[in-house]
């Protein structure tokens, strides 16, 4: 067993005669000495073992071992023994040993812990001045650090809330709140571990506010499509028996991602049992599946009003017309439509309720729409009275929704709350200007259709040499086949605030090609999916334009085609479906 040795002395060793002895200066059990070489060195004195009358206080020295060696005999003695006192020797129990080790000042004792006392400025529990914060501020504070996303949909997210979870229980609950108010589902596994917690904690599911798969991704962990299948982690059952667990759930939004597991249950379940349901997004929905569960949801009996104020079926291609003749006469609060691409008809549109206030409204390429409808929905509607968002946009090679005397009949009856409105594929001419420049005053992006050249287009800039007061920071003309140059007007300093110019595909690979020429008047070529830019930079070399606003909820670029239905991050399938499409 290892022993400590006190630092040489006059009485720290002595010599044998008659066995090699131990180096009494260095570590213990190094037999470097004999008997002979003891002869060589000082004389030394004996160890005085006679007994003494009061012995020097024992006090505990650290080991001579390194600290994470295995070697922790004197450290930590071996089970059940009981001291050197308790060995018996030849008939007795003490053995010089026991005062050897207490004259070398040895002990078995750990020192006691030292007593660390809190600082004077530390608050009891449940005390701090963070703590008895009103539980709405600090919500506030906590949702400063919830990543919504995690960068690849795979790595640990929002490690922060959960370290904050262990800090106290006013904190505890504050954060739980922030966790589970909006759910966001990047792919099966995490839903199956999302409605296994719920299910063992229905308390918890009362939190949810939000259920978003706007960001599913099946492929997330490159597993095949059978593979999947018989995991069975999100199913049109799981998927029901979610939706009964979380009663308070007021945010719905799916994709085309999931449109199979969308039954005729769970949009029972969505528009029957859920007293609290603001907002549902079916976004590009198109399968067989769903639109048969529509189909047959549709024969069932409907209460006279829905709860839903924000509705989209964006690009949900498949539906029958009579899916918004059933469902539209039931909003009468309605806030935002989007039916791009879809069969609503004249009839559906004209059914909504007088009482609905629509702030965003999107009817692009719904070719089942005539012009005659949308114009007396424009101006005689009392729900079109307060349109912030209006798109009417067309694809002009094979559909055709306003002419010429129709734009002329709208544009005067246009309401000033407009901030976006989309007239692409439409039929323009020179005559619309004097209408186009006094909607710019209030407009922020603006799309353009056919008809019009590059001198209409910087007519709405300039009044011959003069730059017109405007408010535009996004202008469309991608129906406009021209080359924007480095020494265009639109370019030029008077164009401002003017920041994004959308063209369209060959007028991009021209502009790509003199890049450099367009950097040096401080613009640059973009590119996302199948859509072009021209952007303005920013004094500092930048292109980010900054161009978030309350009405776009959560989007922060310009031209957006589709309309969001909760204020949210934008990615993902919604994130293609927004900014990556052309239509």
């Amino acid at each position: 067993m290892a022993r400590a040795i006190s630092p040489p002395s006059e009485t720290a060793s002595r010599s044998s005669f008659s066995s090699v002895r131990e180096n009494d200066d260095g570590f213990a059990q190094t037999f470097t000495r004999s008997k002979i070489s003891s002869y060589t060195e000082v004389p030394e004195d004996v160890f005085d073992e006679s007994p003494v009358a009061e012995l020097p206080q024992s006090t505990f020295q650290a080991p001579l071992t390194q600290p994470n060696s295995k070697l922790h005999g004197f450290w930590y003695p071996a089970d059940g023994f009981r001291g050197w006192r308790e060995i018996p020797l030849k008939g007795r129990t003490a053995s010089r040993s026991c005062e050897d080790l207490h004259k070398l000042h040895m002990t078995w004792e750990t020192p006691a812990p030292a007593v660390v006392e809190k600082p004077h400025e530390a608050y009891p529990t449940t005390a701090s001045p963070l703590e008895r914060l009103p539980s709405e501020v600090l919500g506030a504070i906590i949702d400063l650090l919830f990543i919504e996303l995690p960068p690849n949909g795979l790595t640990t997210r929002n490690a922060d809330l959960m370290s904050l979870l262990l800090t106290s229980r006013s904190l505890h609950a504050a954060t739980l709140t922030t966790l589970y108010r909006h759910i966001t589902i990047p792919h099966s596994r995490i839903f199956r571990k999302f409605l296994s917690t719920i299910m063992t904690y229905p308390s918890l599911a009362t939190i949810v506010r939000r259920l978003d798969f706007s960001h599913f991704n099946p492929s997330m962990f490159f597993t095949t499509a059978s593979e999947r299948a018989q995991a069975r982690n999100l199913t049109s059952e799981t998927l029901v028996q979610c939706l009964k667990l979380t009663p308070y759930l007021q945010e719905f939004l799916v994709q085309e991602y999931i449109d199979d597991d969308l039954s005729a249950d769970v949009l029972r379940q969505l528009f029957f049992n859920s007293p609290q349901l603001r907002a549902l997004d079916f976004c590009g929905c198109s399968s067989v599946s769903f639109r048969n569960s529509f189909t047959s949801v549709l024969e069932d009996e409907w209460p006279e009003t829905l709860s839903v104020t924000k509705l989209s079926f964006h690009k949900c291609l498949s539906l029958p017309s009579s899916v918004f003749e059933k469902i539209l006469p039931r909003l009468p609060r309605l806030t935002h439509l989007d039916v791009a691409g879809t069969r609503i008809t004249d009839q559906a549109l004209l059914s909504i309720p007088t009482s609905a206030r629509l702030t965003h409204l999107n009817l692009a390429k719904c070719k089942d729409l005539s012009a005659e409808a949308v114009l007396q929905f424009i101006s005689s509607h009392p729900a079109a009275k307060t349109l912030i968002f209006l798109s009417l946009a067309t694809d002009a090679s094979n559909h055709l929704l306003l002419g010429k005397d129709d734009v002329d009949q709208l544009l005067p009856k246009l309401p000033n709350t407009l901030r976006s409105l989309s007239l692409r594929g439409s039929r323009m001419e020179s005559s619309h200007l004097p209408e186009l420049v006094r909607l710019s005053q209030s407009l922020e992006e603006l799309a353009l259709g056919r008809g019009l050249g590059m001198a209409d287009i910087q007519g709405l800039f300039y009044q011959g040499k003069k730059a017109l007061p405007h408010n535009l920071k996004y202008i469309d003309i991608s129906d406009i086949d021209t080359l924007i140059g480095s020494a265009s007007e639109l370019l030029a300093p008077a164009s401002a605030p003017l920041h994004v110019i959308e063209i369209g595909e060959r007028s991009y690979e021209r502009a790509a090609k003199v890049n450099k020429n367009l950097e040096r008047v401080g613009w640059t070529a973009k590119e996302f999916g199948s859509r072009y830019w021209l952007v303005r930079r920013n004094p500092d070399g930048t292109t980010q334009d900054n161009g978030g606003r309350l009405w776009k909820m959560g989007a922060d670029s310009w031209g957006m085609r589709k309309i969001p239905v909760a204020v949210a991050e934008v990615g993902g399938m919604y994130g293609s479906f927004m900014f990556g499409r052309r239509l």
